[in-house]
């Protein structure tokens, strides 16, 4: 994987279109937090969750490749473009960084790479394909994605899974189109997890990881496992599953909250 530059927050821009939105709070003293999405998602879905977090500034964004980044240049070639856009956003400033499933993986690289600048980080049901544990068949789903020919196809599929062939044929033609074209980030994300992106070790900063209590059982014990392997709180939602944010944004505020406490001086 191409090396993310020490540091890389402080002077650093993000790549052009991407979109942000702000929620500042009423004191700019405050904490500053950046919320990650994970793959075929968006910032807005941090919406309710943000509701809950008046009292702290916020950055949503959407990754690039996906709806308002869709067509922001150059595209993402590697998960090392993400984490140095993540650190663009931050600036010179800290941060604390609370990240869905796959953006862990951004937030994670980004903190291995600008430890000045991520205070804390909190990952919500880290997806850990590389590791032994993960299962066999949910390891070859990934490779099976990773190696589609169409990602459009990928795009229109995962859409399909995730709401419906019903949903799917009611968006407009528009709409599919931009959803298959957001198959091409989802497939290099995706293709990113068949070998470890990081050494979870490098990790220096203080962290939490979350998970649901009624999410699916393979990652709630990897959630379980990557927090006795970096010696770290867990924090967990009950009868939440993997989409919490969606499903419970006051218990995910509260997860974000927790994560704030960790941040290192």
């Amino acid at each position: 994987m191409p090396p993310v530059a020490p540091g890389g927050g402080t002077g650093s821009a993000p790549a052009a279109g991407i979109a942000v939105t702000v929620r500042a709070a009423g004191d700019p003293r405050a904490p500053l937090v950046v919320l990650v999405h994970g793959a075929l998602d968006r910032g807005a879905s941090f919406g309710r969750v943000a509701d809950h977090l008046t009292e702290l500034n916020l950055i949503l964004y959407d990754r690039r490749g996906y709806e308002g980044s869709l067509h922001a240049t150059p595209p993402a070639d590697s998960l090392a473009d993400h984490a140095a856009d993540l650190l663009a956003l931050i600036g010179d400033r800290r941060a604390t960084v609370v990240a869905h499933s796959f953006g862990s993986h951004v937030a994670v690289l980004a903190a291995i790479a600008g430890p000045r600048h991520v205070a804390s980080v909190g990952l919500w049901e880290p997806p850990v394909p590389w590791m032994e544990f993960w299962p066999a068949q949910a390891r070859a789903t990934v490779a099976a994605i990773a190696g589609a020919p169409d990602p459009g196809d990928v795009g229109e599929l995962a859409y399909k899974t995730m709401v419906g062939r019903g949903a799917w044929e009611r968006l407009s033609e528009s709409t599919r189109r931009r959803r298959r074209a957001e198959g091409v980030a989802f497939r290099a994300d995706i293709a990113s997890e068949l070998e470890a992106p990081y050494e979870w070790e490098d990790l220096g900063v203080p962290c939490v990881i979350g998970y649901g209590g009624s999410t699916w059982a393979y990652t709630s014990e990897a959630a379980r496992r990557v927090a006795a392997l970096l010696d770290c709180p867990s924090f967990v939602i009950a009868g939440a599953g993997h989409m919490a944010h969606a499903t419970h944004p006051e218990g995910f505020a509260g997860f974000v909250r927790r994560s704030v406490e960790l941040a290192a001086p």
